[in-house]
């Protein structure tokens, strides 16, 4: 397989060998029909979500999120490719001391939304976002609610 080759219909088997195969760094962790799971380490996350759009046609971010495990915290991204119904599950684990990765809304711009969102619940930071402001809390909030560490008004 030409790791630098384009593919319109790339098959579960050959998106799972061709990652690692252009980055060392990724690790497939399982796949299953029509998905492929992956991790990602932060550093390597913006130039493997180009090459998953340019060379694999994933055109669509269809979910990013956050996930806050108390010692650390990820960013999961859900990638679609919409000609063969495949999806890419990548994890980007982010240390709680230094809760920075680069913003991938310049890649899809749909992701401009699930980052904002994201960093306001969280306080995930994605560098190079173009508007990294609330959507949902009010600006005047110094919390990021969605934290473990978070207490609710009231709650021991």
């Amino acid at each position: 397989m030409d790791a630098d080759a384009v593919y319109q219909t790339p098959t579960v088997e050959e998106i799972a060998s061709i990652l690692p195969a252009k980055f060392a760094s990724v690790k497939v962790t399982k796949t299953e029909t029509r998905r492929v799971y992956a991790t990602v380490p932060r550093e390597d996350i913006f130039a493997v979500c180009t090459y998953i759009h340019d060379n694999l046609t994933f055109e669509h971010c269809t979910t990013l999120l956050g996930v806050d495990y108390v010692d650390h915290m990820s960013v999961v991204y859900h990638l679609s490719n919409y000609y063969n119904g495949v999806m890419i599950e990548l994890v980007v684990d982010v240390p709680v001391d230094d809760l920075h990765v680069e913003s991938v809304t310049s890649i899809w711009e749909g992701a401009n939304w699930h980052e904002r969102e994201t960093w306001e619940l969280f306080g995930i930071v994605f560098d190079n976002h173009p508007k990294l402001e609330r959507l949902l809390t009010p600006k005047t909030y110094e919390f990021f609610p969605f934290r473990k560490s978070y207490k609710l008004r009231g709650s021991e």
